[in-house]
């Protein structure tokens, strides 16, 4: 059943105080741990932000909550890869507070051709209770940017204010889409499996997280917008929440426009001339990789949230008639969700981001000891 479904209107301020109204669709209603062998500071260091331990995996809260690769039964599974290799090690290569608290990190790893940088931004009151762990939420930055993105651009730090949650915020390639390329002339661009088989299980052992499905949330803009919708569909026992800022939804439609601009950005820009799905298109990745290919993956009671803008221009026409599939296909299913169609371009609203913080908290597994 479809659920409640309204289309309502506010206020939304834009700019320097424009008014205009714009349109919010609502419909319907709105756990596994890993280890990781952990070398450098934050392992053994007194005083650093983690315990240097992996959590309890015995701490998910009672009742048939999906696990990774786990599914409740009712709702048709997809797969939840799994890498086929050990990725390596991952070493801590720098650490460093970067205001208060908010931390940086820097890693070595065989995936990396160089050595990405992450943020991890803890709760006021991490260091108040030893026993205390909390949910996470990854956010993911756009094309050209990186990993100080929301710190720099977002204000991350007053967004997340009296708000119990950690956020990882990892770099992503100049143009890496979140993706493990098929052929890289410039280095190992691997950020598929940096994220998702090397950072996660490295944040759950140094940080007190919950280490499980209702533990963990991954939201993005843009090109990390794509990345959090491929991330759940692709692994869809990992997060229980996902959002998109201005993030395509769709690789193929308007004659593979979104597919063509992901090929070309990252041949150029981060392939060093390579190929992000092959040439010809290795057709099976593609689907992979396509969040609209993999709806049975968005099941699971996740909160799913989309925003994009209305203007018509070279970014947002595509994000925004990728999303609208995306929404109709899930309206199909019944699969509730969130997509706001707010006025201006390709930009992160700090309203909505605020609104989208909040509601990962609300869904996500209670700070707690």
């Amino acid at each position: 059943m479809l659920g409640r479904r309204s289309l309502s209107r506010r206020m939304f301020l834009k700019g320097a105080g424009a008014v205009a109204a714009s349109s919010t669709l609502t419909l319907g209603l709105s756990s596994g741990g890993c280890a990781a062998m952990v070398d450098g500071p934050f392992a053994d260091d007194e005083g650093s932000p983690g315990d240097g331990t992996s959590p309890d995996a015995g701490s998910a809260p009672d009742g048939d909550v999906p696990g990774d690769g786990e599914v409740p039964g009712d709702v048709p599974p997809g797969d939840d890869p799994v890498v086929d290799d050990d990725p390596g090690p991952l070493t801590v290569t720098a650490t460093g507070v970067v205001a208060g608290r908010l931390h940086y990190v820097r890693f070595a790893t065989q995936q990396i051709s160089w050595q990405p940088g992450v943020n991890v931004l803890l709760p006021e009151d991490y260091n108040a209770n030893p026993t205390r762990r909390y949910p996470v939420l990854y956010l993911l930055h756009g094309g050209a940017q990186d990993f100080r993105k929301f710190h720099l651009e977002d204000d991350i730090l007053g967004l997340t204010s009296g708000r119990r949650l950690i956020v990882v915020m990892p770099d992503g390639g100049t143009a890496g889409w979140y993706s493990n390329p098929v052929l890289s002339m410039s280095g190992p661009k691997n950020w598929e499996t940096f994220h998702i088989h090397q950072l996660i299980p490295w944040i759950d052992a140094n940080f007190r997280t919950y280490a499980e499905y209702d533990g963990r949330a991954v939201s993005g803009f843009s090109m990390g917008g794509f990345g959090a919708l491929k991330y759940t569909a692709k692994y869809y026992g990992h997060f229980a929440s996902v959002s998109s800022h201005s993030g395509p939804a769709s690789l193929r439609r308007d004659g593979g426009a979104v597919l063509q601009w992901a090929s070309v950005s990252a041949s150029t820009a981060e392939l060093g001339g390579g190929s992000l799905y092959g040439d010809p298109l290795d057709q099976a990745r593609v689907s992979a990789d396509n969040p609209v290919e993999r709806l049975d993956s968005f099941g699971y009671y996740k909160r799913i949230f989309m925003v994009c803008g209305t203007d018509v221009d070279v970014n947002e026409t595509f994000v925004r008639a990728g999303m609208r599939e995306l929404s109709g296909l899930l309206a199909s299913r019944g699969i509730p969700h969130e997509l706001h169609e707010l006025p201006g371009g390709h930009f992160v609203r700090r309203d909505m981001l605020q609104r989208d913080i909040d509601g990962v908290i609300a869904r996500l597994r209670k700070a707690g000891t």
